[in-house]
């Protein structure tokens, strides 16, 4: 008994100084294969859009010539069925050679070489979902391999294993990550498979051993899962809010946009709400063939800017009626007692009419005397300076979303105002 409370406590001062990374203050950002390209490994006769190195090379490539890099989406993670069936002779993981004949340290060079860092999927399980050799019984392998080979973030899945294990399991696998030295982004499947056998996980603890962790089911390309998924975060938001902020975020999974099942207004919907919810934005799409009213999207800058805030805030449903609902993020600039708010009317009606819908700023949280600086997001349009008792009314399509962002006022840029516009009355 004495050994095993002495070995308790050894364990709990190393893996609590290990468990804290240091990364991720802000929700991460990339391009991950799963949701457009799954486990297609026919490059017989798919060559183009196989799991293979030349995908990823290519999608590392318009990554950077195409703006995505400098919009912030630095990551390019590898996901299921990379793998070899067996691992190697000494036990290591390897990647399917007639698919990745260079190997994944040359993978991982190349996305370096572009300014993008290079992201790992794993399962904890024996087995990852695809069937491929998981990390069970070779952690200490495994993170060591990942690190030679320069991995920079690592998705750990949890097919094939206990979910009653997983609360030792990912708090060692994410130690052993620290312990090699390298920098590694930590994503967790932790919760999402414990919730689907009935334990409840411990969030608070989950927060100080993973990065970003998954808690609801896998996202399809349908306004119904993404709307399945908003559901799940307002309806539990008082359990997953507290949990969230710089360095550990929950992950409501990939941005779908630009693929088949999202129409445009659906499209801007999802982002807006991932935005609110700092959540990470991982895109999963063929970069090469995206609309360019897609593309836009993806690379909003006002959007992207609500997501990556240095508050770190998740955002919180304070109105739901009628198939219309209001959520807000608190974000910076801050003055005094007052915070800037994003706001998002989202509509998941399907009725075929836009609806009207209009809020007094203070019936919202918004009450700084100076008032508020009104900005519509996607379009970049300034809608003007407004008090805490005025209404502010806007008309939001059916499964759309209006977004927009409250910038607290101070004393000097109202007075600042009022001189420009006096210099400047005859113009």
């Amino acid at each position: 008994m004495k050994l095993t409370i002495l070995a308790g406590i050894i364990c709990f001062l190393v893996c609590g100084d290990a468990l804290e990374n240091g990364l991720a203050r802000t929700p991460p950002m990339g391009w991950l294969a799963w949701e457009r390209f799954r486990c297609n490994t026919d490059c017989k006769n798919d060559p183009e859009n196989c799991i293979s190195e030349k995908l990823f090379m290519k999608m590392a490539d318009i990554m950077v010539s195409e703006g995505y890099l400098s919009a912030g989406y630095n990551i390019i993670s590898l996901d299921d069925c990379w793998l070899d069936h067996n691992r190697s002779e000494s036990g290591q993981l390897q990647a399917d050679a007639s698919r990745f004949p260079s190997g994944i340290k040359a993978l991982a060079d190349y996305v370096h070489s572009k300014g993008l860092q290079f992201g790992m999927y794993e399962d904890y399980g024996t087995l990852t979902c695809g069937g491929y050799p998981g990390i069970l019984n070779h952690l200490e392998t495994d993170a060591k391999t990942f690190a030679e080979w320069g991995v920079d973030y690592v998705k750990l899945d949890g097919c094939y294993a206990d979910p009653s294990e997983m609360d030792k399991g990912y708090p060692e696998f994410g130690t052993l990550l620290n312990l090699t030295g390298r920098p590694m982004v930590y994503s967790c499947s932790w919760p999402d498979y414990q919730l689907d056998k009935g334990i409840k996980p411990n969030y608070t603890f989950i927060g100080t051993v993973c990065n970003l962790w998954r808690n609801f089911d896998d996202i399809d390309d349908s306004w119904v899962s993404v709307s399945s998924i908003i559901d799940y975060y307002g309806d539990n938001q008082d359990t997953l809010i507290p949990v969230a902020g710089p360095g550990h975020w929950n992950d409501p999974d990939m941005l779908i946009i630009g693929n088949f099942g999202l129409s445009f207004d659906q499209s801007r919907a999802q982002m807006a709400m991932w935005a609110v919810l700092a959540s990470p934005l991982f895109m999963s799409v063929d970069l090469r063939t995206i609309r360019p009213e897609m593309k836009a999207i993806l690379l909003n800058k006002n959007v992207i800017a609500i997501n990556q805030d240095p508050l770190g805030v998740q955002g919180r449903r304070i109105y739901k009626k009628s198939g219309v609902e209001i959520w807000i993020k608190s974000v910076e600039p801050i003055s005094g007692a007052d915070s800037s708010a994003a706001v998002v009317f989202l509509n998941q009606r399907t009725d075929g009419t836009p609806t009207r819908v209009s809020v007094i700023l203070r019936d919202i949280g918004l009450t700084s005397l100076f008032g508020y600086n009104v900005e519509e997001l996607f379009d970049g349009k300034n809608l003007g300076v407004y008090r805490p008792d005025d209404s502010l009314t806007v008309t939001v399509n059916p499964s759309g979303v209006v977004m927009i962002k409250c910038t607290v006022q101070t004393k000097e840029s109202l007075i600042s105002e009022a001189d420009w516009n006096e210099d400047n009355a005859l113009f």
